[in-house]
Order: structure tokens, then C-alpha cells, then sequence
């Protein structure tokens, strides 16, 4: 390899080393907007994805963000006939809501959906999203015959990430178990739900006893490397350790998913004004799927959103989100 003097100007390297080598050498932008290399409280800001909307301030969008689910939620049980608090397991925390549609038709598609939250509770002040709030999808999706479930799970301090992962797995198992006379299984889970949804994906389900036939998956704005967040506020409850967070990454399962998931169409949504890094997780988590070969994965920047509003959205059944779910099950 040439080595090359070191000049003071920068543009004098034009004068002895070739455009394109010189652009080789700079620093690429993945390299200058790496995690490790930031300070504790850009890393925070980073994952705050409150910090980040144009709409409102930080408490504010929150607020509203919760306040949208749940008037979301309450339309869709004045639509459609509803079970909760169904159990899929011993554990408090593992319930389901279901929001059935009245129809006689024997194509029933089904959507499990897996709310966000950073996995925990954050703050007294706020009542972030859960089971009880994350039924609005279901308000277009009832009238096309879809059945939406949403999946409870213990959030930190109570549960941790080893047993949020191991109960949504196990909520998938109950309700194929349940509801055997479905034609097609669909996940959706938004920011932490994105996560748990990509775990899911990435199951070895030879230790359940069951394959689920999973035909589609919508990742919204979520988390898939877990080693970011390991020194910041997130993972204050959770207490994850590096091994942990390794073992909880979808990113490090990328092969157990082309495993057990070849044949599922998967959508990964990033939000535009989701932050920096939030994108990157996207960008990288597509980018690591779509290199394995195989796979039929399409990223979705969808424009005029942020982190809250790139959810809340899907009680709209003009939304784009909403119509490329439709249309994956055949429905639109």
C-alpha cells in the first residue's frame, strides 16, 4: 500500500492521492455517529425519542401519545366483539386482549401487536402504553375481517428482559393454539413491541413443540441492537448485563431468523423524525436481514411522522402503514 505524507491542508491531498482514495479515507458517517463514541447524555438523547418531535415538547407528545391510543382502543371495542384479559399463561402480566370481527368468513387473518415503552415503568407521572391501550389497530382492521390481539407482558422493575422475550413467545404459542382456524399469523409491534416482535422472529421454536406459520411482520421504529442502551436511564430497571443484552439483541439472531422465519414478509418502519441512532437501528436491522439472501424485507422511512405519530396512525385505515398491512394479507 502507497503511504502518503502527511500535508497540512487537507486539499493539498487532492495533489498526490487519487479522488477516490482520497474519499476512501475519510471518515464514513456510520463511523463518525457510532454510539461508543458519544457522551453519556448525547447517548440518552439519542434514545429519548420524546426529545425528538417537531410536534409538541417532550412531556406533551407523550401525553398525547397515550391519550391517542386509548381513544383508539375504546373505538375499536365499540367495533368489534372483544375478549381480555384472556390468559396465555399463569403470570398476572400474561394476558390477552382480542378484538374479534363479526363475520362469517372462514379467511380470518390475525394480528398480534406488542405495544412500546422501553419495556418498564418510566415515571409516576405518566401511564405509558400497555395491553389495555393497544387495541386501536383493530378499528380498520375489524371491519375487513382481521382479528388484532394485544399481548400483556410483565414490564420492568417486575420482569426483566430474559422474561418479557420468553412470554410474548409463549402468548404466540397460546393463540395458534386457540385459534388453530386462522389463515394467516401477523405481528406488529411498535419501538420496545418492534424488539419483541423481531424476538419472536428470531425463535428456535423446536423447544415450544410448534412452528407458527408467521406470514408477515411490521417492525415500527424500533430497537434490535440492545448494547446502546446499556449505560443509559433505559436500563436503569431492567439491569441488563452485556451478556444479556446480547443474547436479547435481534441483531445477533439474524441467522436463527432466516431459520425460522424464511417465509415471512417483514417491514421495517422508521419514523422521519425518529432520532439518529433510532434510525440507524432500523437502517442496520434491514440492512443485516436483506444481506442474508432469502429474505423478502422492505424499509419504510415514512415521511411526515415521528415516534408516536408513525403508530398512532394505524387507527387510520387510509394510513400508509395500515394499507401495506392490508395489502400484505390480501385485504386492501
Amino acid at each position: 500500500m502507497t503511504a502518503y505524507p502527511q500535508l497540512a491542508n487537507p486539499l493539498q491531498v487532492l495533489c498526490v492521492v487519487p479522488i477516490g482514495v482520497y474519499l476512501l479515507l475519510l471518515p464514513s458517517r456510520a463511523t463518525m455517529s457510532r454510539w461508543k463514541d458519544m457522551k453519556k447524555d448525547e447517548l440518552e438523547r439519542q434514545f429519548s425519542p420524546s426529545q425528538w418531535s417537531h410536534r409538541m415538547s417532550a412531556d406533551d407528545v407523550i401525553k398525547a401519545h397515550v391519550t391517542a391510543l386509548k381513544e383508539g382502543t375504546e373505538r375499536a371495542r365499540g367495533l368489534a366483539q372483544t375478549l381480555l384479559n384472556v390468559p396465555y399463561g399463569e403470570g398476572e402480566g400474561e394476558k390477552l386482549d382480542v378484538y374479534v370481527p363479526t363475520t362469517t368468513s372462514l379467511d380470518v387473518p390475525l394480528v398480534i401487536y406488542l405495544h412500546g415503552g422501553y419495556w418498564q415503568f418510566l415515571r409516576p407521572m405518566f401511564l405509558l402504553p400497555s395491553k389495555d391501550e393497544s387495541g386501536f389497530m383493530a378499528v380498520p382492521l375489524v371491519h375487513k375481517g382481521i382479528v388484532v390481539v394485544a399481548v400483556g407482558y410483565d414490564i420492568a422493575p417486575k420482569g426483566n428482559m430474559d422474561v418479557m422475550v420468553s412470554q410474548v413467545r409463549r402468548s404466540v404459542v397460546s393463540v395458534i393454539q386457540q385459534y388453530s382456524h386462522i389463515s394467516g399469523l401477523y405481528l406488529c409491534g411498535h419501538s420496545a413491541g418492534a424488539h419483541l416482535a423481531a424476538m419472536i422472529l428470531s425463535t428456535d421454536w423446536s423447544q415450544y413443540n410448534v412452528t407458527p406459520q408467521i406470514r408477515g411482520a411490521f417492525l415500527v421504529s424500533g430497537i434490535y441492537d440492545l448494547l446502546p442502551i446499556l449505560s443509559t436511564y433505559v436500563n436503569e430497571p431492567l439491569k441488563m448485563t452485556e451478556e444479556v443484552a446480547l443474547r436479547n439483541s435481534p441483531s445477533q439472531l439474524v441467522p436463527q431468523l432466516k431459520l425460522s422465519s424464511s417465509n415471512c414478509d417483514i417491514v421495517v418502519a422508521m419514523a422521519q423524525t425518529d432520532s439518529p441512532e433510532f434510525r440507524k437501528q432500523s437502517e442496520d436491522y434491514y440492512k443485516a436481514l436483506e444481506s442474508t439472501g432469502g429474505l423478502k424485507v422492505t424499509l419504510e422511512d415514512v415521511p411526515n411522522t415521528d415516534h408516536f405519530n408513525i403508530i398512532e396512525q394505524l387507527v387510520d385505515g387510509d394510513y400508509h402503514l395500515t394499507q401495506l398491512l392490508l395489502k400484505m394479507m390480501g385485504k386492501s
